[in-house]
């Protein structure tokens, strides 16, 4: 979360004519999902759908804050559809944890 606060907290930078339309909603999205699978895989209770619902309402209200806060940052402004690609990235996150046994934490059996 730090380093997206960080990241978003410089003044914006000039992307050049060859960027793609729409890559900065990609990586708001990566941002996110990368995000929200860490903080889930974080957690103890990652298989509770209660744990994966907060994680979601967190990380996207965290989103949606970032977004004002680069309303106040020069040549940055505020976007709600980054916003709901950040929120649908935490969808990702989340969903990856929870369903692609490889990403989910690895438990350790009791000691024999």
């Amino acid at each position: 979360m730090i380093v997206i606060l960080i990241g978003t907290s410089w003044p914006g930078i000039s992307v050049g004519p060859d960027t793609p339309v729409g890559f900065d909603k990609v990586v708001h999205f990566s941002m996110y999902a990368v995000l929200a699978a860490l903080v889930l895989r974080a957690t103890t209770s990652y298989r509770r759908v209660s744990t994966a619902v907060l994680v979601v309402l967190v990380l996207s209200a965290f989103g949606a804050a970032d977004e004002y806060h680069q309303a106040f940052i020069p040549n940055r402004s505020a976007s709600i559809l980054d916003w709901v690609a950040d929120t649908l990235g935490v969808i990702a996150g989340v969903l990856a944890v929870r369903y692609i046994p490889q990403l989910a934490p690895r438990r350790q059996g009791p000691a024999t």
